[in-house]
Order: C-alpha cells, then sequence, then structure tokens
C-alpha cells in the first residue's frame, strides 16, 4: 500500500474506502460509521431495536450509493404492516447522510412482548418479521427533475435487511454482490461512554478481462465471500481498527488494493425554503387547520428542526406575487 493511500484512509471513520481484488475481478466498499450515525440515531428517542434497525438501512444505504455513478441522492426506503410502518435512509452524492423511522409504539410493545415469550404464531424470528412485517424495500436514484428516476424493488425477504439486500441481490442478473454488516453501541472513550457505530463490508463481481473458467470464477467468487463474513462484528465496529488494516487482514492473500476514501457526514437538506414551498401546495382552509394557537409549526422528520409559521407568514403564503 502507497503512503499516499495510507493518509487517506487514516481517518477510519464516517467514509466509504473503496478497494479491489484484481486478481479475482472483484470491486468492494467497506463503510465505517462513527460521530455521524451515532449524531441520527441519538437525535430521536428510538427503542433500541428500531434504532439498531435504522442503523443497519443507513450504513446498507451508503454501501449500497458508493457502487452507483450518480449526481444526487439515493434512498433506501422500507414499508410494511409492522410496527415500523415505514423508514428512510438517504445519501447525496456528496455524502450528506440522514434517516428516520415512523414507529407505532403500541404495536412494538406487543410484537416484542409477543417475541419475548417466544409466541410461535407471532413468526418473530429476526428484526424485519418482528419490526417491519409483509411489506417491500425499495430503491431510488433520484438525479433531479429533469432525468428519470431508477428503482429496484423487493419484498422484504427474511430476518434481517441484509437478507432482503442478498434477496435483491439473487434475483438481479446484473448486479452480483454480497454484504457484511454491524450496528451496536461501543465503548469508545476512556469514560467508557457507549455511542453507535457501524460497519459495512460489500463485495461485487466485476467482468473478468481474463476469461477465466467459469468453474474457477465460481471458486474465487465463494472464497471471497467467505473471507468477507469471517469479518466479525468487533472488526467491523471497532473504532481502533483503521480500514485499511481491517482489509489487508481479511483479503492480503489475493492482493487488495484500495482508492481515496468519499466522506460521509450527518447533514440533512431541510430547509424554511422547502418547507414554505411544500406548505404553499396546500389551500388556507387547511392551514388554518392545522395551526395550533396561532401557529402552524412543521418538524423536519429527519433532524427534528421545527419551522413555526404565524399568522402573517401563512396568509403572505398566497399573496400575490409569492415565491
Amino acid at each position: 500500500m502507497s503512503p499516499d493511500v495510507a493518509m487517506q484512509v487514516a481517518h477510519g471513520d464516517d467514509m466509504v474506502l473503496p478497494f479491489q481484488i484484481d486478481a479475482h475481478a472483484l470491486r468492494g466498499r467497506l463503510v465505517r460509521l462513527g460521530g455521524t450515525i451515532d449524531a441520527i440515531l441519538n437525535r430521536h428517542d428510538y427503542p433500541e431495536p428500531v434504532a439498531m434497525l435504522l442503523g443497519e438501512a443507513l450504513v446498507l444505504a451508503a454501501a449500497l450509493a458508493a457502487t452507483l455513478k450518480y449526481d444526487g441522492v439515493f434512498t433506501l426506503q422500507t414499508k410494511g404492516d409492522g410496527p415500523v410502518s415505514m423508514m428512510v435512509a438517504d445519501v447525496t452524492t456528496e455524502g450528506a447522510l440522514r434517516g428516520y423511522a415512523q414507529v407505532d409504539r403500541a404495536k412494538l410493545g406487543t410484537a416484542l412482548a409477543s417475541a419475548t415469550r417466544g409466541a410461535p404464531e407471532a413468526g418473530l424470528d429476526g428484526p424485519v418479521p418482528r419490526l417491519l412485517g409483509a411489506g417491500y424495500l425499495a430503491f431510488t436514484v433520484d438525479q433531479g427533475p429533469e432525468t428519470e428516476r431508477y428503482q429496484g424493488i423487493v419484498e422484504l425477504t427474511g430476518a434481517t435487511l441484509a437478507d432482503c439486500i442478498h434477496h435483491y441481490f439473487r434475483q438481479s442478473e446484473q448486479f452480483q454482490a454480497a454484504i457484511n454488516l454491524a450496528v451496536g453501541r461501543v465503548a469508545d472513550d476512556d469514560a467508557g461512554a457507549q455511542r453507535w457505530r457501524a460497519g459495512a463490508l460489500m463485495i461485487q463481481r466485476l467482468p473478468d478481462p481474463r476469461g477465466a473458467e467459469a468453474e474457477e470464477r465460481e471458486e474465487a467468487w465463494r472464497s471471497a465471500m467467505a473471507l468477507m463474513a469471517s469479518g466479525t462484528r468487533r472488526e467491523l465496529l471497532d473504532p481502533a481498527l483503521l480500514p485499511d488494516r481491517l482489509l489487508y487482514r481479511l483479503f492480503h492473500e489475493d492482493g487488495v488494493r484500495v482508492y481515496r476514501s468519499r466522506e460521509l457526514s450527518d447533514s440533512c437538506r431541510c430547509s424554511r425554503q422547502r418547507v414554505t414551498g411544500m406548505l404553499r401546495g396546500l389551500p388556507m382552509s387547511e392551514l388554518e387547520d392545522l395551526k395550533i394557537d396561532g401557529e402552524l409549526v412543521v418538524t423536519c422528520e429527519f433532524c427534528n428542526r421545527r419551522y413555526g409559521f404565524g399568522e402573517d407568514d401563512l396568509a403572505g403564503l398566497h399573496a400575490p406575487g409569492a415565491t
């Protein structure tokens, strides 16, 4: 590994590190999230199982987006009939990451209690059936109003979000990949404070320029998947284990080459201007119904930022010449 590359990966958090294993025509991404995911998950008072699930969605969104060439927003979204009726994680080309979950807390309490009792009729054998229920997972790439949106949809099949992603990979004829991820609280300072962290390893098959035999390629792919899966939860979350060292530990025998990392950050795209534009599309009668004590307050579901609109603000939304 060259000195300039080593300097690029010296900072091991809140980044995506692309890598390649040339010997077997494989491309990969290593995602490490520290302060970014801790800030996002702590911003909402989610019960632990929901925070864990949203953390998985966030690190998956970052890993999947890093495999694509796009200029806009990549979104991973789930919809289901379980306690977590909807979950959204998105990341921009610049690496701005955000996410939130819609939770029915009464329904969640019932589901968790059933899981604790081990009720066989509930079928609660993993976070997806337990929290999301039956539904779908969608990937969307939005590059602006002048371009057509790309979307892929797959049923929520499996015990975990990673299972659902692998189900999507198996259905895809153009995209063969595998992923290993971990999310959890880790003590990462001298005081032993527990902070959220996440990590993900993803490998993808590329066309083989050497024209290797199919059997040889399959063997190399199976070997790479086994090596990737051998990355433990502790290794993926350990703040002291730098990304380059983890990749070397797993793939050094096959020769791993890393590229310039991309930064990820906790950043929401909401603004007063965006909220104003949304409210301007509603009739005044509906705006009046939404007021409380003479003020309409809009709270961003992603970042919890509050935007207040008083009587004069609301009157100005539909004033002639308002923009």
